[in-house]
This record gives structure tokens, sequence and C-alpha cells, in this order.
């Protein structure tokens, strides 16, 4: 836009235009005789007079509403508050139009625009000692800006303001015996007096006062290269909806939704925020929000008014290092020199532990989470995005409770603490530390280690299981060396006696079942062995009718009679068979025959039954007992674990049944309850290679 003024100055003076520099834009077309050029240069400086006038009063209205009228009187909650602004604000700019106009005429055009333009220039200069000072003099205080300013003003008041009003041609100084004259050549002179003055009694009455707490934060706050670091205390209100209801009491309810939803909306926070970082962010936007709206006094007020700090954590009070981590990574790339080494130094650090397969959790004095890396979100499932900045005492269960009270505890090591998740068993170690906080000399923080032990218990539990499989082999064989003679010599007798009383039928059939059950306990004594030494047993792989066995299992169990009264029903069908070693397999029956009889009410009902696939069939055993504990299923088929009490139960029983099914290529499963509707019964299915005839050779 100046590019032309050079062309319009050199055509004046060449045309030798009467009238001032400020009017060649008129007189060039004026001594041309160019009415329309004349016409055109008018219609511009119309428009750029106006548009400065326009952008002036605008700015100078705003700067009035924030700093003069909304201090003095704030308008009422009830009311609308947008629209009084909107009418105050164009009654300001209507009353600085008029003020123009009035300072204009009480001039009455006896000045030039360059002595007009040259005093408030040397005007505007005053308040460069303050600017200047702000950014790189933090001593500076609010009573020698004001000072100096005062004094300044003064100079310029009496060398430039009061001659150019008194239309004085020049002024005596006594003191220097000088005549100051106001024209193009002297007005450098006050210029530089006022200036002078303004930066030393500036300057002296900064040294000499101490600046106030709030006068350090602001300068540590705009000094250049500094990042503002707000502080990390805690709200009295602890949700968005409480800073609404905060904020209805100046604002009105209306106005106050509005405002912080707008501020949420600029943070991309949810309406339900509640996090204390989070919080202090939204604060910090609405204050910013309020600033524009009505001036940075007036918001700063509200905010500390309406949405103030705790005052019992006025004692502990420490940087917010989530801000200042999120404007380092704004601040990255300018960053040069040894303040670029040591962020790369940091960035490396926080990838180490980000990285670290262990789970760190650090938190400040007042338990907020200042960091939660990527092993401890897969191990809880809970995203650092949602916790950090958060309370430890937000947390989901079980891992609040953890925490907790592993930090009330006094021992800084837990090892292989038990933890119930989502129906699975998870063994930790934890670790804390106690560390300074950053920022924050003297609040000692925590920082936790959690480590995911399960797969080493897992391990260590099937390390135990093994040792318990050779402590059960070397039980059978003694088992088996002691009595094996006496069930021989009882296997004799009853051989004896039959033939003895062979003409007898009862003592026949007797003398036969006591032969039959002697040769089952050597069985049962060979199975103890085989499940020992699994692979060992030499088992028989015939053609095996699941009705059989299961008639077999139901009569052996019917011999006791201390047991409970049930009924059994074998709904088995005849065709199903199976490819295994049938005694093995009546053992399977037995045992599991046995359980769901234990587990069954006096009169219940226990239904064996088989269903059949094209290579595979199913056994089935129901019963309406009240069903299994999920968490204790899993360890079912675990040697030596039993739910019976002591003396009842030997927790041998389903380990047997788990290595026989194994054996014959099998699976085993269990679904309790049976019937989801009354949470009672248990359905075992063993699955079981399906018998194939296959036709004889030609």
């Amino acid at each position: 836009m100046s590019l032309a003024v050079p062309l319009i100055l050199w055509a004046g003076m060449r045309l030798e235009v009467a009238a001032g520099p400020e009017y060649f834009t008129l007189g060039v077309g004026l001594a041309l005789e160019n009415e329309p050029l004349t016409l055109l240069a008018y219609i511009g400086g119309l428009s750029a007079s106006s548009g400065l006038i326009i952008v002036l009063t605008l700015a100078l209205s705003g700067m009035t509403l924030n700093h003069l009228v909304l201090p003095l009187y704030q308008p009422p909650a009830e009311g609308n508050i947008y629209n009084w602004l909107k009418w105050t604000r164009r009654a300001l700019i209507f009353a600085i139009i008029a003020a123009g106009y009035a300072f204009y005429r009480l001039l009455d055009a006896r000045q030039n625009l360059s002595n007009l333009g040259v005093t408030a220039f040397v005007a505007t200069l005053q308040f460069l000692p303050g600017v200047l000072s702000l950014l790189y003099w933090q001593t500076a205080n609010r009573r020698g800006f004001i000072a100096g300013l005062l004094v300044g003003m003064t100079v310029w008041l009496l060398g430039m303001m009061l001659p150019m009003l008194g239309n004085l041609q020049g002024v005596h100084l006594p003191l220097l015996n000088f005549v100051y004259v106001l024209d193009d050549t002297g007005w450098h002179l006050a210029a530089i007096a006022s200036l002078a003055s303004n930066v030393l009694v500036f300057s002296l009455v900064s040294i000499f006062t101490e600046p106030s707490v709030e006068e350090r934060s602001a300068g540590e706050a705009c000094a250049v290269d500094n990042v503002r670091r707000p502080q990390r205390r805690e709200l009295l209100a602890t949700s968005a909806q409480a800073f609404a209801d905060q904020l209805a009491r100046p604002l009105g309810a209306k106005i106050a939704q509005r405002e912080v939803k707008q501020a949420l909306r600029d943070l991309h926070l949810p309406f339900d925020e509640s996090r204390p970082f989070a919080l202090r962010r939204l604060r910090d936007r609405i204050e910013a929000n309020l600033s524009g709206l009505m001036g940075p006094s007036v918001a700063q007020d509200i905010v500390e008014t309406f949405l103030p700090y705790k005052t019992a954590s006025e004692d502990y009070v420490t940087e917010d290092i989530h801000f200042i981590e999120s404007r380092l990574e704004d601040y990255r790339s300018r960053l040069t020199g040894l303040a670029a080494e040591l962020d790369a130094l940091r960035r490396y650090h926080r990838q180490t532990l980000q990285e670290l397969p262990m789970g760190v959790c650090s938190l400040s004095k007042d338990r907020e989470i200042l960091m939660w890396n990527r092993a401890m979100e897969e191990l809880t499932g809970i995203s650092a995005e949602r916790v950090i900045g958060s309370c430890l005492a937000t947390l989901d269960a079980p891992w609040k409770g953890l925490l907790e009270g592993f930090i009330q505890r006094a021992d800084e090591h837990l090892h292989k603490q038990r933890l119930s998740l989502d129906g699975q068993v998870r063994w930790l170690n934890l670790h804390k530390a106690a560390i300074d906080e950053p920022l924050a000399p003297g609040s000692s923080g925590l920082v936790l280690l959690v480590e995911d032990l399960t797969e080493t218990q897992l391990l260590e539990n099937k390390l135990v299981h093994s040792e318990r499989l050779a402590s059960i082999g070397r039980l059978a064989a003694g088992v088996a060396h002691e009595i094996g003679n006496p069930i021989t010599g009882i296997a004799c007798l009853a051989q004896n006696l039959r033939e003895e009383r062979e003409g007898d039928t009862e003592v026949g059939e007797i003398s036969s079942q006591i032969v039959d059950q002697t040769k089952r306990v050597t069985r049962i004594v060979r199975s103890l062995m085989s499940f020992a030494h699994a692979g060992s047993h030499k088992q028989a792989s015939e053609e095996v009718c699941l009705a059989d066995i299961a008639r077999e299992a139901i009569a052996l169990l019917s011999l006791n009679r201390e047991s409970i009264e049930v009924q059994f029903l074998n709904l088995c069908d005849p065709t199903h068979c199976v490819v295994g070693d049938p005694q093995r397999l009546v053992q399977v029956l037995v045992n599991l025959l046995s359980n769901a009889r234990d587990a069954s009410p006096p009169g219940g009902t226990i239904r064996v039954r088989s269903e059949a696939t094209e290579h595979s069939v199913d056994l089935i055993v129901e019963d309406e007992g009240s069903g299994i504990p999920k968490a204790i299923v899993g360890r079912l088929f675990e040697p030596f674990f039993t739910t019976k009490d002591p003396g009842k139960g030997t927790g041998l029983g389903l380990a047997l049944v788990y290595s026989i099914v194994e054996e014959h290529y099998g699976r085993i499963t269990i679904d309790s309850p049976a019937d989801p509707e009354r949470q009672r019964g248990t359905r075992i299915r063993v699955t079981l290679p399906r018998h194939v005839d296959t036709p004889p050779a030609p």
C-alpha cells in the first residue's frame, strides 16, 4: 500500500502543488485539471479514513469495555449478558467517534497531519519501556511502570500536546536557555526527553521496590522463550457440570452452560470429564474465552472467585507436568542447541519407560497419576489417555484396591500377589519407590512397578504337578506290592470256596463276585501306576459298548449301601460303541458317577446318555446337584485337588479320569450349571473316538 507514496510525492513536487504533502493525492488531480482522477483520489481517501476509523473505534471500544467499564460495573446475571455487551460496545463506539470529532473541532484544523502523527507516535512510545521490560527484565514491576509512564506522559504533554493545542510557535526553556519550536525539526527533542525520563524513573522505582507474587508469576509467564507452567492444584469443582453450576451465579445458567460446553469443544473433552488435569485445562480455557468476551481482569476475577482451588492444598503446590510435556512437544521443532539435546534425552528416557516390559505407574503426592506405560495398559486393560491426570481412587476394581492397599503397606515389595480378573487368576509382583516430584523439590511422589508372573506361576504349578505325579508313582508301587499278595490270597480262597460248594448256587455267585472284585482292585492299582507313568500301560484297544460299561459301573456303585440314595438312569444307545479299554472306561464312569452321587440331593436322578457323530461318541453324565463354582472348574483335574471334607476324598479321581480319557485320544468338558434357569446341576461330557466296523478283506 505504501509503494504509491513516493510516486505521489514526486508528482506533487514536479507539478508544484500548492497544498501540503498530506493533500498531494487531491492536489495532483487538481493541478492536472483531471476531474475523474480527483474524484477517484477523494473516494480512495474517504474509504481509507472510514476503514481506519472503523478499526480504531472497534479496538478502542473493546479496550474501554474490558478495562474501564466492566471492572467498575458488571451486568446482572439474570439478564442476557451477550445483548448487554453488544449494546454497551455500540454506545462506546458512538462516544469514541464523537470524542474524535470534538478533538478535531478543538484543533480547528490549525495543525497539519504530520504534527498530529508525530505527537501520537511519541505518546505511544511511552509504553515501550514497559513492553520490553516485560519480555527481558523480570525485576520490573507495576509501580515502576506506572511511575515512569506518568513522568513520560507529563513531559510529552508539556512538550508536545499543550504547544499543539495552544498553537504556540515556540516555548522558551529558562533552565536550558533554549527555545523549543514544535515543527518537523524539533519534535525529536520532546520524544527523547519524555522517553528518557520514563526509562529513568521506571528503572529506579523497579529497583528499589519489591514485585508482588503475581508480578513474578506474570514475568515468568511472559519472559522470552519461557513456557508457561501452570500450577497443579486441586479444584473445588470436580466435574464440568460443577463448573457450569458455579459460573451460573455471575453469568446465568444458560450462558454458563454455553461457555463450559464451548471450552470443552475447544479442548476436545467430553462433558462428563472429571480428571483433575483436564479440569485445570478447562478452567484455563474458560478464563481465556471469558477474557475475549469481558476482558482479562473481569475474567480472572470471575474464575478465581467461582472456580477456586482448595485451600487445604496451599501447602502442596507443584508445576503441572502434563502441561509441560504437551508444550515441549509443541516447541520441539523450535528448540536448538543444548535445549534440543536435553529434550532428545528426555524423550529417550520416556520412551524407555514406555517400552519397559513391566507396568510403570507414577503418582504425585496427592495420588494423581502422572505416568501409565504401555505394559500397564496391556496388564490392566485401561488406556493411559483415560487415567493420566486422574486420581488413583478413580481406577476400576480390582486395580484400585490392589494399588491403594500396596501403597498403604510399609513393605516396598509384595511378591506373588494373587488377583482375580475376569474369571482368571493372575499372579503379580509389586514394587514401589519414593521419588521427588519434578519441579517440586521436597514433595515425595511414588513410582509403582507391577510385574506379571502369571506364566511363571503356571510353569511352577506344572513342575509341582510333575513332582506330585512322581510321588504318586512311588506310592502306587508300594500299594501294588502291599495289596497284591492279600488280593491274590482272597482270590484263591474264593475260587476254593466256589469249587468246594459247587452245588450251592448262592455261594457260587458270591464267590464269583469276590473274584471279580479282586480283579477290579488289581486293575485299579494298575491304573494308578499307569496314571503316574503315563504311556507305560499297554491298554487294550477293542470295541466297547457304552451301554454295557454304564450298566457295569451302575452295578458296582449299587453295592455301596452307605452312600446317598439316588436313581441311576442308563440312557445310552446300545449301538454307540467306541475304541478303547473296557475296564479303564468303566473306571472313568465309576469315578464320574460317584462324584455325581456325592453332589446330588437324596432321591435325585443321575442320567447317563450318549450322543454320536460320524467320528466320535459323547458319553454324558448329568446330575441335579448344586453345581460347580466357575472359579474352581479349571482345577478339577489337578491331582490332590478336592472340595470334599478331609478324609472323604483324595483328589485323585478326576485326575485319573483325565489321564485315561487322554490315553484314549478323547477330551472331557464340564458345563455347570447344567440348568441355567434353576442354576443347578452339572453336565460332564466325555468325547471318545467312535468304533467303525471295517469290512473283511476279500
